[in-house]
């Protein structure tokens, strides 16, 4: 599905990446993981086109689609549900996630998308009129990926979905995302803080440190290397 070999990409002088590549095979939950500001959401924003790489490919179904603007590449089924809440605060829900809807291919099965949306995220129909700036923490996470997946994506990065939320909420937030995967057919690319969910959730997984993949391996493994979890992942 998505295979980019050795990204580099900064801001201003700064180089942040440092050549990582990885596979993110369809169908599946591919987890990048590390510690803080080692280059994990500068992956996600370059490959998304957000930021401009400065070196290495991306190639999305067997397409090169590194220099491609970030909207063509949402019109292939790209999405990025960036770290925050990126929300029109004043507009209800109902109102944020018809703005997801803005792609032509996703116009016609706009109602069809919202459906799908509700039944991921119950408490959304629940708050269907209320303004996004007033739902608690979780619920402004849920419209923000719910927003995202308007766009009818086929691909979806996750920039840190459990970021300060309460324990259980970030049980609910992973069985969500397996659910994407498993009932929307969503190939997914997962950057998180929470190693031991993302590890749970996984298919496969990458170590990224100082802009750099430094190990890789499906999740039992990682889970068994203490070598890995205590130099990167700090578990």
């Amino acid at each position: 599905m998505i295979r980019v070999v050795d990204l580099e990409s900064g801001y201003g002088p700064m180089q942040v990446l440092w050549k990582p590549s990885l596979e993110v095979k369809k169908g599946s939950i591919t987890s990048l993981l590390g510690p803080n500001g080692v280059g994990k959401s500068t992956f996600l924003s370059t490959v998304f086109g957000s930021v401009e790489p400065w070196g290495g490919r991306v190639y999305y179904d067997g397409s090169d689609v590194t220099l491609l603007p970030t909207h063509k590449k949402v019109e292939l089924g790209i999405a990025m549900v960036p770290e925050g809440k990126h929300l029109f605060p004043n507009m209800n829900v109902y109102e944020n996630l018809t703005m997801g809807a803005y792609v032509k291919r996703a116009i016609p099965g706009k109602k069809e998308t919202m459906d799908l949306v509700f039944d991921l995220f119950p408490r959304l129909k629940e708050r269907i009129k209320q303004k996004a700036g007033s739902l608690s923490g979780g619920e402004q996470q849920m419209l923000t990926i719910g927003r995202s997946l308007m766009t009818q994506p086929r691909f979806i990065m996750l920039d840190e979905p459990s970021q300060g939320l309460a324990p259980l909420l970030v049980r609910e937030m992973f069985e969500t995302i397996e659910k994407m995967k498993k009932e929307m057919g969503l190939t997914i690319l997962l950057v998180e803080q929470n190693a031991d969910a993302s590890l749970d959730s996984a298919d496969y997984v990458y170590i990224m440190h100082e802009g750099r993949i430094k190990a890789e391996g499906n999740p039992e493994d990682i889970k068994k290397s203490s070598d890995i979890r205590e130099a990167y992942l700090g578990i």
